[in-house]
């Protein structure tokens, strides 16, 4: 069973407009595509996206935001323990700090989260050069300390205690794939964790994407993670395929890389000896308003349909792919 859920919420991002993205996830054919391969789908509609609110000193519609993401950890910690598979529509991609914390609290701590993304969204209201909260998630899920005072400093503190659970997300439970676009404090926080996995665009360039996924694959059994959620951002695909989006970043995975990334995951999840299973799945940054004939939600369901098991004859592959 995979639970659907829709959120309509961009006031953290960079530019308005993804707010249409669950919209434009579903009329390009997202139910259609699953039903299709024989998953049961439960829409579950949509959340509300709440009122621009931004308090003086603070960090950009944080209250909007937080009663968002209380509902959204409710919506898909329900759907875990259905024994569902959680699909979160957005929307700006702050919602992971919500849909992420509900399964470190399910599986309890048991997770590990690969972040398929040009950004490595690590920043905190301190490092962070834009003060929106959308590059800030990862940061968030592992409890890193804001580096500010003032009304920033409290209201992070709040986002941390009354959503992430206190057994946070390990930063050597990390993995970025995609990524071309990375601040420089964040990318030394990587560099000085001993145990993450960061997968630049330079790394599929040089060693392909079967080779990366590999290492993915690898890495993953290696963490001892039992669970494993995705969070996947339209912008870690190249905007000249994929242009509607609010953070487009040139030089991103093309259409045929994307889906092998897909379908080479969906072999490692299918293998006999796969020590670990997908639980969750975040789809974001989604923006019509950038869009050219909703091409960029079009590829985002295919992506997710191959992520699910469509291949192109069908059935299993000569590699032990579904």
């Amino acid at each position: 069973m995979i639970d659907i859920i829709g959120v309509p919420f961009d006031l953290c991002g960079k530019r308005l407009g993804s707010r249409l993205g669950p919209a434009a996830l579903r009329l390009a054919g997202l139910n259609q595509v699953l039903h299709d391969l024989h998953v049961e789908v439960n829409d579950m509609g949509d959340l509300d996206s709440g009122v621009e609110s931004t308090q003086p000193g603070g960090l950009r519609n944080f209250e909007p935001l937080l009663g968002c993401l209380k509902e959204l950890k409710a919506r898909v910690r329900e759907s875990l323990q259905s024994h569902s598979i959680p699909v979160v529509l957005g929307g700006d991609h702050s919602l992971p700090i919500a849909s992420v914390a509900a399964a470190l609290e399910v599986y309890e701590g048991d997770i590990a989260l690969l972040w398929i993304d040009a950004h490595a969204d690590l920043n905190t209201p301190g490092t962070s050069s834009t003060g929106n909260i959308h590059g800030m998630p990862v940061a968030a899920l592992q409890r890193l300390e804001s580096g500010v005072g003032g009304v920033a400093d409290v209201q992070w503190s709040q986002l941390l205690s009354s959503v992430v659970p206190h057994q946070a997300l390990s930063p050597e439970r990390c993995a970025w794939y995609g990524l071309r676009d990375v601040d420089p404090l964040e990318g030394l926080r990587i560099r000085q964790t001993p145990g993450d996995l960061a997968i630049t665009m330079h790394d599929v360039d040089r060693r392909g994407v079967v080779e990366t996924i590999a290492w993915f694959d690898q890495w993953m059994k290696e963490s001892g993670a039992r669970h494993l959620w995705i969070s996947f951002d339209v912008d870690a695909l190249d905007p000249i395929l994929a242009p509607g989006t609010g953070t487009a970043v040139r030089g991103g995975l093309s259409y045929r890389e994307s889906h092998l990334v897909a379908e080479l995951l969906r072999e490692c999840l299918d293998a006999r000896d796969c020590p670990y299973r997908l639980i969750g799945l975040d789809l974001v940054e989604t923006n019509p308003l950038f869009d050219s004939n909703n091409e960029t939600a079009k590829m985002a369901v295919e992506w997710v349909g191959s992520l699910f098991g469509k291949t192109i004859l069908g059935g299993k592959s000569p590699q032990g792919g579904q």
